[in-house]
């Protein structure tokens, strides 16, 4: 159910049971499939287990878990992700009132696309952010790379425009300048 009257990023929005929102990930690498099987396997047997002590029906304990299992699997593989509540750069969240310009940068030849934020004057960095050294490329203080194939700008601007807030400007930078992106 959509908030119609409300202006975009005001509150979340639903659309077909899913929270409405921009998300790029990183590729699944062997590690993520290693844990999100090894969490799998875990809750068969704590299920089994629970229902042969406890005499339990071990469908509940799947039921119960699965959610979280893929909530954890989703949130490790997400390198940027917008929403109505804020900005996400892996781990590090900003609430929208922190950042007045998303920027992307598209270096030569790369295999990566750059996104970052610029935030608002005397906003700082968050304090323990887990962020990558910084590229000459990209002019923000807070970005992280992201693979170009699953990068989509016209998509973004896209989802933007339609659940970010109205003072968020998307700039794409590259050598000769900076450009709003449309």
């Amino acid at each position: 159910m959509s908030q119609a009257g409300s202006p975009p990023g005001a509150r979340p929005t639903r659309r077909a049971g899913r929270w409405e929102r921009y998300r790029v990930t990183h590729p699944s690498s062997a590690r993520d499939q290693a844990g999100l099987w090894g969490a799998i396997v875990g809750t068969v047997g704590l299920a089994v287990l629970l229902g042969w002590a406890l005499d339990m029906r071990g469908g509940v304990v799947l039921v119960a878990a699965v959610p979280f299992i893929v909530s954890w699997y989703e949130n490790r593989r997400t390198a940027f992700r917008f929403d109505a509540a804020g900005v996400r750069f892996g781990t590090v969240p900003l609430p929208w009132s922190d950042v007045t310009q998303l920027v992307v940068a598209t270096p030569d030849g790369g295999a990566h696309a750059l996104i970052g934020a610029r935030l608002r004057p005397g906003v700082p960095v968050p304090a323990g952010a887990d962020l990558p050294a910084p590229d000459p490329a990209m002019p923000a203080p807070v970005h992280v790379a992201v693979l170009r194939a699953t990068f989509d700008l016209r998509r973004m601007v896209e989802k933007s425009r339609r659940y970010a807030p109205s003072h968020l400007r998307i700039v794409v930078a590259d050598p000769s300048g900076e450009r709003v992106a449309s």
